[in-house]
């Protein structure tokens, strides 16, 4: 029976697609519900599985290419190529090792997959130019040693290590002294968007920032005396950021301004509080939000983070994840940011950067002692935001990290 593989419903305001990456050549069996193709959009991945056992007979629109909603991208022959992968599966493990053998004597060195960056599909392309990686140093499992996304991004997870040192008079020598190299990648869709999201932040918003310093030392032995059992008892760890999540939701409360938007001639403030959290991904930095931040415990937020960090890099957010949103908080300090200055995600028109935490010397009550010490920005809209507000904003955060029993006792 034939069925044409169709692009999925897109989401709201999203107007194409581009195909990324297939998974499966043209009579290749496959099972029912498995991977065929991700379709890449200015916000997700969607993946497009197979509706039945069976093989793609033929594929219309490959890699690269951009396609509408419900567009046929390619033809389904549901039962075919199932027979023949069971029947002859042992004739083929067979003629395997007749075909290794007779190989091997043909050849004194067995002939390498093809990894040139020309024969790479676009996604894989994207993904060995963002890291910076060799194609050769990455085990390929395609067929035909073709290097697939997958590949790429079980390399990258295993901490970039090859697999083996290369030959020697391997192809695979040092670039001689002197040689310039460039090399061009297409922007992801996703990257496109956060650049134009970026400059038109820049364009349309007064950005203004200010900073301040917090001492960490009460969150950090609270942490360290409850770390254990709180992930005993709620299985996720307990981080700094639930804490900041809790102490962001505080100050917005006291200045609403910072939790409120421009609507044209309008100014819309906004009763709940809906919390992106940026994550880094694969694909580029993404924004999945905590819906009604003031109702969740810090188990709840700590959890549903890592979930989202999962997600990120397994690109599964969906649209709704990371649509909305009334502020933004960004934590440059994992990657070891000492000072930032983050742009708002409009129409918002705050966000908070945090930055790496460092044991610095300070003065309190006359006396230099060491204490682990974090730089903060908040980063606003000078349209709506005024310094006051903006000052008082990031010390109330600061107070609240800085005795974090207020936050339990919501004084």
């Amino acid at each position: 029976m034939a069925i044409e593989i169709k692009v999925p419903v897109l989401p709201e305001s999203v107007a194409d697609a581009t195909i990324a990456t297939w998974h499966v050549k043209p009579g290749e069996a496959v099972s029912r519900d498995q991977n065929l193709v991700d379709i890449e959009t200015d916000k997700v991945v969607l993946e497009v599985v197979a509706p039945e056992d069976g093989a793609i007979s033929e594929i219309l629109k490959e890699e690269g290419d951009t396609v509408l909603q419900e567009e046929a991208i390619a033809n389904f022959e549901a039962g075919a190529g199932s027979d023949s992968k069971d029947d002859s599966s042992e004739e083929k493990k067979e003629e395997s090792k007749s075909d290794d053998k007779a190989d091997a004597k043909a050849d004194d060195k067995p002939a390498e997959p093809s990894k040139d960056t020309d024969v790479l599909s676009p996604a894989v392309r994207r993904l060995v130019a963002e890291h910076n990686l060799n194609p050769a140093d990455i085990p390929a499992t395609g067929k035909g040693g073709r290097l697939t996304k997958e590949d790429v991004e079980k390399f990258i997870k295993d901490g970039g290590k090859k697999s083996a040192p290369a030959a020697k008079g391997s192809s695979d020598a040092p670039v001689a002294a002197g040689l310039r190299e460039e090399k061009r990648v297409p922007m992801t869709r996703l990257r496109k968007m956060i650049a134009t999201r970026l400059v038109e932040a820049q364009q349309n918003a007064a950005l203004l920032t200010t900073f301040n310093d917090i001492n960490m030392k009460e969150v950090v032995e609270l942490r360290a005396r409850y770390k254990e059992q709180f992930e005993k008892v709620h299985e996720t760890r307990l981080g700094f950021m639930s804490f900041f999540v809790k102490a962001t939701v505080e100050a917005l409360k006291r200045y609403p301004a910072v939790n409120a938007s421009i609507d044209g001639d309008d100014i819309v403030y906004h009763g709940y509080y809906d919390i992106g959290v940026a994550v880094s991904s694969p694909r580029g930095l993404v924004v999945p939000v905590l819906r009604d931040a003031d109702t969740m415990s810090l188990a709840d937020i700590e959890a549903k983070i890592r979930e989202f960090g999962q997600k990120a890099r397994d690109n599964k957010l969906t649209v709704e994840e990371m649509t909305g949103g009334t502020f933004t908080i960004s934590n440059g300090g994992v990657f070891g940011s000492l000072m930032a200055t983050p742009i708002i995600n409009p129409p918002q028109s705050g966000i908070l950067g945090m930055n790496r935490m460092e044991d610095r010397p300070v003065v309190i009550d006359g006396e230099i002692v060491i204490r682990p010490m974090m730089n903060v920005a908040l980063s606003y809209d000078h349209r709506i935001i005024d310094g006051r507000e903006s000052v008082g904003f990031l010390k109330t955060i600061k107070e609240f990290i800085e005795d974090p029993a207020r936050i339990l006792l919501d004084v």
